[in-house]
Protein backbone atom coordinates (compact mmCIF):
# COMPACT_ATOMS: atom_id res chain seq x y z
CA UNK A 1 0.00 0.00 0.00
CA UNK A 2 1.23 3.65 -0.85
CA UNK A 3 2.59 5.06 2.76
CA UNK A 4 0.50 6.96 4.71
CA UNK A 5 2.33 10.07 5.55
CA UNK A 6 1.66 13.29 7.04
CA UNK A 7 0.92 14.73 3.86
CA UNK A 8 -2.06 11.84 3.86
CA UNK A 9 -3.60 13.07 6.94
CA UNK A 10 -3.84 16.45 5.99
CA UNK A 11 -5.13 15.93 2.76
CA UNK A 12 -7.55 13.23 3.69
CA UNK A 13 -8.49 16.38 6.40
CA UNK A 14 -8.89 18.87 4.05
CA UNK A 15 -10.72 16.60 1.38
CA UNK A 16 -13.46 15.32 3.99
CA UNK A 17 -13.71 18.62 5.54
CA UNK A 18 -14.57 20.03 2.34
CA UNK A 19 -17.06 16.95 1.18
CA UNK A 20 -18.67 17.84 4.60
CA UNK A 21 -19.30 21.87 4.18
CA UNK A 22 -19.99 21.38 0.70
CA UNK A 23 -23.31 19.35 1.35
CA UNK A 24 -23.82 21.18 4.29
CA UNK A 25 -23.86 24.24 1.66
CA UNK A 26 -26.18 21.70 -0.79
CA UNK A 27 -28.73 21.10 2.57
CA UNK A 28 -29.09 25.07 3.28
CA UNK A 29 -29.67 25.84 -1.08
CA UNK A 30 -32.44 22.94 -0.81
CA UNK A 31 -34.33 24.32 1.60
CA UNK A 32 -33.88 27.45 -0.21
CA UNK A 33 -35.64 25.52 -2.97
CA UNK A 34 -32.43 26.50 -5.46
CA UNK A 35 -31.77 23.01 -5.16
CA UNK A 36 -34.55 20.83 -6.54
CA UNK A 37 -36.32 17.10 -6.62
CA UNK A 38 -34.12 15.04 -4.24
CA UNK A 39 -31.06 15.17 -2.68
CA UNK A 40 -28.88 12.40 -0.95
CA UNK A 41 -25.78 13.78 1.60
CA UNK A 42 -23.06 11.69 2.37
CA UNK A 43 -22.11 13.10 5.83
CA UNK A 44 -20.75 10.75 7.93
CA UNK A 45 -19.23 8.23 4.85
CA UNK A 46 -16.72 9.94 3.94
CA UNK A 47 -14.00 7.38 4.99
CA UNK A 48 -14.58 5.49 2.62
CA UNK A 49 -13.90 8.10 -0.78
CA UNK A 50 -10.85 9.29 1.13
CA UNK A 51 -9.36 5.29 1.95
CA UNK A 52 -10.23 4.08 -1.65
CA UNK A 53 -8.64 7.29 -3.44
CA UNK A 54 -5.86 6.48 -1.71
CA UNK A 55 -5.94 3.14 -2.73
CA UNK A 56 -6.78 4.10 -6.71
CA UNK A 57 -4.81 4.96 -9.90
CA UNK A 58 -6.44 7.95 -10.90
CA UNK A 59 -4.83 7.41 -14.50
CA UNK A 60 -6.98 4.80 -14.98
CA UNK A 61 -9.19 3.21 -12.58
CA UNK A 62 -12.63 4.48 -12.69
CA UNK A 63 -15.86 4.77 -9.95
CA UNK A 64 -19.41 4.44 -10.11
CA UNK A 65 -22.04 4.73 -7.66
CA UNK A 66 -25.75 5.25 -6.65
CA UNK A 67 -27.45 8.80 -6.21
CA UNK A 68 -25.84 9.85 -2.92
CA UNK A 69 -23.12 10.71 -5.35
CA UNK A 70 -21.44 14.22 -4.64
CA UNK A 71 -17.98 14.40 -2.97
CA UNK A 72 -17.09 10.85 -5.56
CA UNK A 73 -16.50 12.99 -8.52
CA UNK A 74 -15.15 15.91 -6.57
CA UNK A 75 -12.55 13.13 -4.89
CA UNK A 76 -11.93 12.23 -8.65
CA UNK A 77 -10.90 15.24 -10.08
CA UNK A 78 -13.94 16.76 -11.34
CA UNK A 79 -14.31 20.54 -10.44
CA UNK A 80 -16.32 21.52 -7.45
CA UNK A 81 -18.27 24.61 -8.84
CA UNK A 82 -19.38 22.36 -11.80
CA UNK A 83 -20.49 20.11 -9.27
CA UNK A 84 -22.26 22.67 -7.50
CA UNK A 85 -23.83 24.33 -10.67
CA UNK A 86 -24.95 20.88 -11.93
CA UNK A 87 -26.71 20.36 -8.63
CA UNK A 88 -28.34 23.97 -8.94
CA UNK A 89 -29.64 23.02 -12.87
CA UNK A 90 -27.66 25.47 -14.32
CA UNK A 91 -26.07 25.47 -17.67
CA UNK A 92 -22.07 24.81 -16.14
CA UNK A 93 -22.68 21.73 -14.59
CA UNK A 94 -20.82 18.45 -15.39
CA UNK A 95 -24.23 18.07 -17.33
CA UNK A 96 -25.36 20.92 -18.54
CA UNK A 97 -27.66 21.51 -15.83
CA UNK A 98 -29.83 18.44 -17.40
CA UNK A 99 -28.93 15.35 -14.46
CA UNK A 100 -29.27 17.09 -11.20
CA UNK A 101 -28.27 16.36 -8.18
CA UNK A 102 -28.74 12.20 -8.77
CA UNK A 103 -26.80 11.94 -11.64
CA UNK A 104 -23.17 13.80 -11.38
CA UNK A 105 -20.72 12.44 -14.06
CA UNK A 106 -17.73 12.78 -15.80
CA UNK A 107 -16.31 10.02 -18.49
CA UNK A 108 -12.70 12.53 -18.75
CA UNK A 109 -12.44 11.89 -15.15
CA UNK A 110 -13.66 8.46 -14.90
CA UNK A 111 -16.79 8.80 -12.88
CA UNK A 112 -19.35 7.44 -14.21
CA UNK A 113 -22.88 8.42 -12.19
CA UNK A 114 -24.64 9.10 -10.26
CA UNK A 115 -27.69 6.46 -10.98
CA UNK A 116 -30.77 6.62 -9.86
CA UNK A 117 -32.30 3.14 -10.36
CA UNK A 118 -31.62 1.34 -6.99
CA UNK A 119 -28.58 -1.21 -7.63
CA UNK A 120 -29.00 -0.15 -11.21
CA UNK A 121 -25.13 0.62 -11.30
CA UNK A 122 -23.88 -3.08 -10.26
CA UNK A 123 -24.18 -4.60 -13.54
CA UNK A 124 -22.88 -1.41 -14.94
CA UNK A 125 -19.92 -1.07 -12.98
CA UNK A 126 -19.25 -5.74 -14.21
CA UNK A 127 -19.93 -3.99 -17.83
CA UNK A 128 -17.36 -1.01 -17.32
CA UNK A 129 -14.79 -3.22 -15.64
CA UNK A 130 -15.28 -6.15 -18.58
CA UNK A 131 -14.42 -3.25 -21.20
CA UNK A 132 -11.03 -2.59 -19.49
CA UNK A 133 -10.66 -6.35 -19.73
CA UNK A 134 -11.25 -6.36 -23.22
CA UNK A 135 -8.90 -3.21 -24.37
CA UNK A 136 -6.49 -3.93 -21.47
CA UNK A 137 -6.45 -0.84 -20.02
CA UNK A 138 -4.80 -1.99 -16.45
CA UNK A 139 -8.04 0.14 -15.18
CA UNK A 140 -10.13 -1.34 -12.28
CA UNK A 141 -13.73 -0.15 -11.52
CA UNK A 142 -14.98 0.77 -8.30
CA UNK A 143 -18.49 -0.34 -7.63
CA UNK A 144 -20.59 1.10 -4.76
CA UNK A 145 -24.21 0.40 -4.24
CA UNK A 146 -26.15 0.96 -0.78
CA UNK A 147 -27.26 -1.78 2.01
CA UNK A 148 -30.29 -1.58 0.15
CA UNK A 149 -29.29 -2.75 -2.99
CA UNK A 150 -27.55 -5.63 -1.78
CA UNK A 151 -31.13 -7.14 -2.18
CA UNK A 152 -31.37 -6.72 -5.66
CA UNK A 153 -31.08 -9.43 -8.17
CA UNK A 154 -28.98 -8.25 -10.67
CA UNK A 155 -26.15 -8.02 -7.42
CA UNK A 156 -26.35 -11.70 -7.92
CA UNK A 157 -26.00 -11.98 -11.68
CA UNK A 158 -23.57 -8.98 -12.09
CA UNK A 159 -21.41 -11.37 -9.06
CA UNK A 160 -21.78 -14.31 -11.18
CA UNK A 161 -20.31 -12.73 -14.60
CA UNK A 162 -17.60 -10.89 -12.83
CA UNK A 163 -16.47 -14.22 -11.09
CA UNK A 164 -17.02 -16.22 -14.06
CA UNK A 165 -14.88 -13.85 -16.61
CA UNK A 166 -12.37 -12.61 -13.81
CA UNK A 167 -13.28 -9.08 -14.29
CA UNK A 168 -11.53 -6.09 -13.02
CA UNK A 169 -14.05 -4.60 -10.39
CA UNK A 170 -14.36 -4.49 -6.36
CA UNK A 171 -17.66 -4.18 -5.11
CA UNK A 172 -18.50 -2.15 -2.15
CA UNK A 173 -21.77 -1.82 -0.06
CA UNK A 174 -21.59 0.93 1.93
CA UNK A 175 -23.76 -0.37 4.77
CA UNK A 176 -25.01 2.74 6.64
CA UNK A 177 -27.42 0.79 8.33
CA UNK A 178 -30.92 1.81 7.09
CA UNK A 179 -30.85 1.46 3.10
CA UNK A 180 -33.78 3.76 2.68
CA UNK A 181 -35.65 3.54 5.81
CA UNK A 182 -35.35 -0.03 6.70
CA UNK A 183 -32.76 -1.46 9.38
CA UNK A 184 -30.38 -4.46 7.91
CA UNK A 185 -31.97 -6.59 10.34
CA UNK A 186 -35.81 -5.94 8.81
CA UNK A 187 -34.31 -6.93 5.58
CA UNK A 188 -32.56 -10.25 5.81
CA UNK A 189 -32.02 -13.57 8.10
CA UNK A 190 -28.47 -12.26 7.90
CA UNK A 191 -26.99 -9.29 8.55
CA UNK A 192 -23.31 -9.88 7.49
CA UNK A 193 -23.81 -8.25 3.90
CA UNK A 194 -20.37 -9.14 3.18
CA UNK A 195 -20.75 -13.09 3.18
CA UNK A 196 -23.36 -12.36 -0.14
CA UNK A 197 -19.87 -12.68 -1.69
CA UNK A 198 -19.11 -16.88 -0.28
CA UNK A 199 -21.78 -17.75 -2.73
CA UNK A 200 -19.83 -17.29 -5.85
CA UNK A 201 -16.40 -17.89 -4.11
CA UNK A 202 -15.49 -14.57 -4.18
CA UNK A 203 -12.77 -13.32 -1.36
CA UNK A 204 -15.26 -10.64 0.74
CA UNK A 205 -14.92 -9.09 4.17
CA UNK A 206 -15.90 -6.59 6.44
CA UNK A 207 -14.32 -2.57 6.83
CA UNK A 208 -14.21 -0.51 9.26
CA UNK A 209 -15.94 2.61 7.02
CA UNK A 210 -15.23 5.11 9.67
CA UNK A 211 -11.60 5.04 9.39
CA UNK A 212 -9.68 6.02 6.18
CA UNK A 213 -6.85 3.57 6.86
CA UNK A 214 -8.77 0.57 7.18
CA UNK A 215 -10.65 1.57 4.38
CA UNK A 216 -7.35 1.85 2.08
CA UNK A 217 -5.76 -0.95 3.50
CA UNK A 218 -8.45 -3.19 1.78
CA UNK A 219 -9.39 -1.35 -0.90
CA UNK A 220 -5.47 -1.92 -2.24
CA UNK A 221 -5.26 -5.59 -1.71
CA UNK A 222 -8.63 -5.46 -3.78
CA UNK A 223 -7.26 -3.05 -6.43
CA UNK A 224 -4.14 -5.19 -7.05
CA UNK A 225 -5.72 -8.33 -6.81
CA UNK A 226 -8.09 -7.18 -9.53
CA UNK A 227 -5.26 -5.93 -11.77
CA UNK A 228 -3.11 -8.49 -11.68
CA UNK A 229 -5.96 -10.66 -13.31
CA UNK A 230 -7.67 -12.66 -10.48
CA UNK A 231 -10.93 -10.87 -10.20
CA UNK A 232 -13.00 -9.06 -7.83
CA UNK A 233 -13.37 -8.49 -4.35
CA UNK A 234 -16.83 -7.38 -2.58
CA UNK A 235 -16.14 -5.33 0.52
CA UNK A 236 -18.90 -4.08 3.18
CA UNK A 237 -17.97 -0.43 4.79
CA UNK A 238 -19.38 -0.98 7.57
CA UNK A 239 -19.99 2.92 7.90
CA UNK A 240 -23.45 5.47 9.25
CA UNK A 241 -24.70 8.65 7.29
CA UNK A 242 -25.82 11.23 10.04
CA UNK A 243 -28.50 12.69 7.59
CA UNK A 244 -31.90 11.12 6.41
CA UNK A 245 -32.41 8.98 3.35
CA UNK A 246 -32.66 11.91 1.57
CA UNK A 247 -33.79 16.07 2.70
CA UNK A 248 -37.15 14.89 3.03
CA UNK A 249 -36.56 11.81 5.67
CA UNK A 250 -38.41 12.47 8.72
CA UNK A 251 -35.75 9.77 10.28
CA UNK A 252 -38.54 8.06 12.66
CA UNK A 253 -36.50 4.88 12.79
CA UNK A 254 -33.85 6.25 14.66
CA UNK A 255 -33.07 7.86 17.72
CA UNK A 256 -30.97 11.46 17.61
CA UNK A 257 -29.01 9.42 20.64
CA UNK A 258 -27.45 6.87 18.37
CA UNK A 259 -26.67 9.66 15.75
CA UNK A 260 -24.35 11.41 18.54
CA UNK A 261 -22.78 7.56 19.55
CA UNK A 262 -21.92 7.43 15.61
CA UNK A 263 -20.51 11.15 15.25
CA UNK A 264 -18.23 10.32 18.69
CA UNK A 265 -15.89 7.96 15.86
CA UNK A 266 -16.47 10.47 13.24
CA UNK A 267 -13.99 9.99 10.59
CA UNK A 268 -13.03 14.19 10.48
CA UNK A 269 -13.19 13.63 14.35
CA UNK A 270 -10.20 10.64 13.65
CA UNK A 271 -8.41 12.06 11.58
CA UNK A 272 -8.03 14.91 13.21
CA UNK A 273 -6.71 13.28 16.42
CA UNK A 274 -4.32 12.04 14.89
CA UNK A 275 -3.15 15.17 13.13
CA UNK A 276 -2.91 16.67 16.46
CA UNK A 277 -1.39 13.67 18.54
CA UNK A 278 1.70 13.52 16.16
CA UNK A 279 1.59 17.38 15.84
CA UNK A 280 1.29 17.29 11.66
CA UNK A 281 0.07 20.80 11.91
CA UNK A 282 -0.59 23.41 14.43
CA UNK A 283 -3.95 24.79 15.23
CA UNK A 284 -3.43 27.93 13.28
CA UNK A 285 -2.71 25.56 10.62
CA UNK A 286 -5.59 23.45 11.23
CA UNK A 287 -7.47 27.13 10.95
CA UNK A 288 -5.90 27.91 7.73
CA UNK A 289 -6.98 24.69 6.23
CA UNK A 290 -10.78 25.42 7.32
CA UNK A 291 -10.66 29.07 6.31
CA UNK A 292 -9.57 27.50 2.57
CA UNK A 293 -13.04 25.31 2.49
CA UNK A 294 -15.02 27.77 3.82
CA UNK A 295 -13.80 30.05 1.14
CA UNK A 296 -14.08 26.94 -1.61
CA UNK A 297 -17.39 26.16 -0.89
CA UNK A 298 -18.30 29.91 -0.95
CA UNK A 299 -16.45 30.03 -4.41
CA UNK A 300 -18.79 27.34 -5.21
CA UNK A 301 -21.84 28.77 -4.68
CA UNK A 302 -21.11 32.14 -6.18
CA UNK A 303 -20.24 30.36 -9.30
CA UNK A 304 -23.59 28.06 -9.66
CA UNK A 305 -25.56 31.07 -8.19
CA UNK A 306 -24.61 33.49 -10.95
CA UNK A 307 -24.03 30.64 -13.75
CA UNK A 308 -26.87 30.77 -16.07
CA UNK A 309 -29.36 28.10 -16.68
CA UNK A 310 -29.76 26.18 -19.98
CA UNK A 311 -31.27 27.39 -22.75
CA UNK A 312 -34.55 24.89 -23.40
CA UNK A 313 -33.47 23.57 -26.66
CA UNK A 314 -30.50 21.63 -25.00
CA UNK A 315 -33.04 19.35 -23.33
CA UNK A 316 -34.26 18.07 -27.34
CA UNK A 317 -30.72 17.84 -28.41
CA UNK A 318 -29.80 14.96 -25.68
CA UNK A 319 -33.13 12.87 -25.71
CA UNK A 320 -33.51 13.35 -29.80
CA UNK A 321 -31.80 12.35 -33.03
CA UNK A 322 -32.45 12.66 -36.53
CA UNK A 323 -31.02 13.82 -39.39
CA UNK A 324 -32.58 16.44 -41.39
CA UNK A 325 -35.31 16.96 -38.95
CA UNK A 326 -36.79 20.69 -39.61
CA UNK A 327 -38.41 21.56 -36.35
CA UNK A 328 -35.71 21.14 -33.52
CA UNK A 329 -32.75 23.33 -34.45
CA UNK A 330 -29.72 20.31 -33.15
CA UNK A 331 -26.72 22.75 -31.04
CA UNK A 332 -25.15 20.08 -29.64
Amino acid sequence: MKEITKETYLKWYEDMQFWRKFEDKLAALYIQQKVRGFLHLYNGQEAVLAGALHAMDLSKDKMITAYRNHPQPIGMGVDPRRVMAELLGKATGTSMGLGGSMHIFSKEKGFYGGHGIVGGQIPLGAGIAFADKYFETGGVTLTYFGDGAARQGSLHEAFNMAMLWKLPVVFIVENNGYAMGTSVERTANHTDIWKLGLGYEMPCGPVDGMNPVKVAEAMTEAIERARRGDGPTFLEMKTYRYRGHSMSDAQHYRTKDEVEEYRKIDPITQVLDIIKENKYATDEEIEAIDERVKDLVAECEKFAEESPYPDANVMYDVVYDQENYPFLPHKL
